[in-house]
């Protein structure tokens, strides 16, 4: 079952990668700049297949 991310979300993430990756630390921060669980920034990361580096508290599967 696939879980629709908004846009917004989708588009900061986009703008955030660096090599097709994604810092934890950045991870975390774009959640709370928007707003958002970072469930809902590691949702955006699974469906774009973006991956998160440098997991620091296990937040992102």
């Amino acid at each position: 079952m696939s879980v629709t991310v908004d846009e917004k979300i989708i588009q900061a993430v986009l703008k955030s990668v660096k090599d097709g990756r994604l810092s934890c630390t950045v991870a975390r921060k774009l959640a709370g700049d928007l707003g958002v669980t970072p469930g809902e920034i590691g949702e955006a990361c699974n469906q774009l297949k973006i991956k998160i580096h440098s997991c620091e508290l296990g937040c992102f599967k």
